[in-house]
């Protein structure tokens, strides 16, 4: 009976501090099993790039990737931070020295319609003993950003049947790298039964022992590098599977060497010494984090933002900034520090009467939300924090809005600008329902806070 093994990993988010155990435990696997005569298979699930980190903001991610070719990965996929946390450039160019293969199926350059260079449609894997692996990987699609920055992303359902059709007969074990989520995994194990393996990310769950949806394996590894899963795929001898499992290890469980924490404050310590050496600005003055402070820097952020969506007027929350900026030249790794988050700017068009009822929305929440813990969606942060305005008002003893001090015209058109957040937050539900949207590429509201600075303070 011939077994193979799939080792996957997925959702690092660049949390690093996890890297040299899981690169030691996934080599030792990897020798260990292919000692036995055991077929291994080793692929990454996608989010392994996050550039909350500032060695992955200084390098584009090249730093990552580098650190993928130590593991002699078979093949890996992206997920939505490489997606859309990259501009296209970025990304067209993230993989150009990879030691392994980029697997997707729905992505595409949104010009030409055709499947980036970078990546391929499947992979064939024969083992020793002639059984053919095939695999195949979707991305999560999310239209609303991708599309802006220049990508055709395609539903699931577009896609697979048309797939399968013509990957199935040509292989022995079908296996789906996916960053879908946990409801389209199982959505599509009951779908497609002629998948053998779907391993899962996007979602973060971890299936600790798997889970089997008919005869679909469907494995799962949680998030950060806190585990690292492993299916097992047993076959006879006319490569028909008999049967599989899935289990995961635990990194904290896993070996640690003294040298560990050296390694992984080196990564730490040579992103933020790259991006300390790009100057930004000079300022006569510090910026605080304290909305109530001399010079607030949401203030600043703000002028920011209307200057670069050319609005006149936009909402941020308190909760984005992280840390002081000192008065002096100002740095990248200044303004990744305090604004870490990979998030983008957006134009939101409304009617007068919608946009009154988007600030009822918030004022309705604003104190609920002072000290509300977010976590994901792009934020990279603790609490929400205040809501701060520029250009509206809000008369809390009469409910009135006002636009640049003047009363709202409940049938004219009105567009503000704040950071995308808020389209994926459940508080604010009249920006996506009623809102006519726009997405502003490729920078992060950090880099729109110091093309600012750049502008009104240059370094002289």
């Amino acid at each position: 009976m011939e077994k193979i093994i799939l080792l996957h990993t997925n959702d690092l988010h660049s949390h690093l501090e996890n890297w040299p155990k899981i690169r030691r435990f996934l080599q030792a696997r990897q020798q260990e099993d292919q000692h036995n005569n055991q077929a291994v298979i080793t692929v990454d699930l996608g989010d392994f790039v996050d550039r909350w980190h500032p060695l992955t903001e200084a390098t584009n991610g090249q730093a990552n990737v580098e650190l993928m070719n130590q593991i002699g990965y078979d093949a890996a996929t992206i997920g939505n931070n490489e997606g859309v946390g990259n501009s296209k450039d970025d990304l067209n160019h993230l993989y150009d020295d990879t030691n392994f293969d980029v697997i997707l199926d729905n992505l595409f350059d949104k010009p030409t319609l055709q499947a980036p260079e970078w990546s391929k449609v499947y992979k064939i894997i024969t083992t020793e003993n002639g059984t053919k692996v095939g695999l195949i990987a979707f991305t999560a699609p999310f239209p609303l950003t991708y599309n802006p920055n220049g990508w055709d992303i395609r539903q699931v359902e577009d896609m697979m049947p048309d797939l399968i059709a013509q990957l199935r007969s040509q292989v022995d074990v079908l296996v789906l790298m996916s960053h879908l989520g946990i409801s389209a995994d199982r959505s599509i194990a009951r779908a497609h039964p002629e998948i053998d393996v779907i391993l899962g990310s996007h979602t973060h769950h971890l299936f600790e022992q798997g889970e089997k949806i008919g005869n679909v394996q469907v494995a799962a590894a949680g998030k950060y590098g806190y585990y690292v899963g492993e299916v097992h795929i047993y076959l006879d001898d006319e490569h028909q599977i008999v049967r599989t499992s899935a289990h995961t290890y635990a990194t904290d469980k896993m070996l640690e060497l003294p040298e560990d924490q050296a390694e992984i404050t080196g990564y730490l310590t040579e992103g933020h010494q790259l991006l300390s050496e790009k100057m930004v600005a000079d300022l006569p003055f510090s910026m605080s984090v304290d909305i109530h402070g001399k010079h607030p820097m949401i203030e600043y952020t703000l002028h920011a933002v209307k200057e670069k969506a050319e609005t006149d007027v936009a909402i941020l929350n308190s909760g984005l900034f992280l840390s002081d900026i000192p008065a002096g030249v100002v740095n990248q790794d200044q303004l990744h520090t305090t604004l870490p988050h990979p998030m983008h700017l957006i134009r939101v068009t409304l009617t007068g009467n919608e946009l009154v009822r988007l600030i009822l929305e918030m004022e309705k929440n604003r104190h609920f939300l002072i000290n509300f813990p977010v976590i994901g969606m792009g934020f990279r942060g603790k609490v929400f924090g205040h809501l701060v305005y520029e250009g509206i008002s809000f008369d809390a003893v009469n409910h009135q809005v006002c636009w640049l001090g003047e009363p709202i015209d409940p049938t004219a058109n009105y567009t503000i600008a704040t950071v995308d957040h808020y389209m994926f937050l459940p508080f604010f539900p009249t920006i996506e329902i009623a809102g006519t949207a726009e997405f502003l590429f490729p920078e992060f509201i950090r880099s729109v806070l110091g093309d600012y600075l750049k502008a009104h303070y240059p370094i002289q």
